[in-house]
């Protein structure tokens, strides 16, 4: 499936480009620069879209992709959105005292002593958040900062979900928890201890939901991808089936009543994580705001709704506009993909020697020319989420006119 052409062509980036410099225009106050902006038409979009793919199964939000808690509520208002899956215990710890959720699971294992110490001290934040582990370690640390179990903890396994194949593992390095035997130990041993409680299992296949398999230029790898998609999706739902049936047996052993969730998948894998029927949930984040590393899926095509705006300052030669800022590089390994993409207006490009700078980036194409010094020009970021811990604050876009400003993590004073 290509972009429409709606989406991603010349004419729709210019006419983007408008939309915004009225926006600007029409804004009661100067903007600052740089100026954060999320496109509530386009966000609205993708969670419909998002739910249509997921045909019915329960989406969870990853917060790691949207960090603006007004539009993490927004989501879980939308249709088949619920639940939070944050990337850090103190970040779960924070939206549940907020009230902005109150089914909170940690993505990740972790070790953060004061927020476990918070966490076994409130009964009201324990009954919201869940925590993930892989190893007996990360109940060892729990115990080791408590007096007493009676604020019991709700835990979740991390079972790898990569492709195994011809003695190879591919997929991201998580859980070190593969075979069936492995799950049921640490399973066992989360019943067993006083003071937790096994809610939940996740199976991320990032292999399949965070790499692109259509991407222009690169036929042979995209096919390759795919193959790696087909191969993982099938492994996987024999596996999760095996350790469901496993997990399943243990029910009536100690206080297990069986699990509460099963969740599963990312924004790229929506259909095939979903389609599983141990699959109790989704989850999905930069689906929402379609950063530029979502950009060639065959299973889906999101609307572009995340963006920043940098302002010319300089025009060192007849074809070259220079902006203010505009280093934003995304996380993940060193390449082009990783850098921001200057979008509207279209025909604008970075150069090779300096790319995108900490405090100037220099812009030529077929636009560079036309750009006056006080022009904004806008960028996209190549992942969801990160670039708004660069902000205090998302000026939220509807039609032709900003509608609110509105707090990041970092304008609410916290950084996870």
């Amino acid at each position: 499936m290509q972009h429409h052409p709606s989406v991603t062509s010349s004419i729709a980036r210019n006419q983007l480009a408008a939309r915004l410099r009225r926006a600007v225009a029409a804004w009661p106050e100067p903007v600052s620069t740089p100026v954060f902006v999320v496109d509530l038409d386009a966000f609205d979009a993708n969670a419909a879209d998002l739910a249509r793919r997921a045909a019915g199964t329960p989406i969870r939000v990853a917060s790691k992709s949207i960090r603006v808690p007004s539009l993490l509520t927004r989501a879980l208002a939308a249709d088949g959105f619920a639940g939070v899956l944050a990337y850090t215990l103190a970040e779960a710890l924070w939206l549940a005292e907020h009230d902005v959720c109150d089914d909170i699971v940690v993505a990740y294992p972790t070790v953060d002593r004061a927020a476990l110490a918070t966490l076994v001290a409130s009964p009201r934040a324990a009954s919201r958040v869940t925590i993930m582990v892989d190893d007996t370690a990360h109940l060892d640390l729990v115990d080791s900062l408590r007096a007493s179990t009676a604020v019991p903890v709700r835990v979740a396994v991390d079972v790898d979900a990569g492709l195994h194949w011809a003695g190879q593992a591919v997929g991201p390095k998580r859980s070190p928890l593969y075979d069936v035997g492995a799950v049921v130990s640490l399973a066992r041993g989360v019943i067993d201890r006083p003071g937790f409680q096994l809610v939940g299992v996740m199976t991320y296949e990032g292999q399949v939901a965070g790499v692109p398999d259509l991407v222009p230029h690169q036929r042979a790898r995209s096919a390759v991808v795919r193959r790696i998609k087909q191969l993982s999706v099938a492994q996987l739902r024999v596996r999760r089936t095996a350790i469901a049936e496993a997990l399943d047996a243990l029910k009536g052993y100690g206080d297990f009543a069986g699990l509460e969730f099963w969740n599963a998948g990312g924004s790229g894998s929506i259909e095939s994580s979903a389609a599983d029927p141990v699959v109790s949930e989704v989850t999905a984040g930069s689906g929402l705001l379609a950063p530029t590393l979502f950009d060639h899926y065959r299973a889906f095509t999101p609307t572009p709704a995340a963006f920043f705006g940098l302002p010319v300052t300089r025009r060192p030669a007849a074809g070259v506009a220079t902006v203010h800022g505009g280093g934003l590089i995304a996380s993940g390994p060193t390449g082009p993909d990783r850098a921001p993409t200057p979008w509207a207006p279209a025909g604008l490009g970075l150069t090779g020697l300096e790319g995108a700078g900490e405090v100037q980036t220099p812009l030529v194409g077929a636009n560079a020319g036309r750009l006056a010094i006080g022009d904004l020009v806008w960028f996209r970021h190549a992942k969801s989420g990160e670039p708004f811990e660069h902000a205090l604050s998302v000026l939220l876009l509807q039609g032709d006119r900003f509608v609110e400003e509105v707090a990041t993590y970092r304008g609410h004073g916290v950084a996870f």
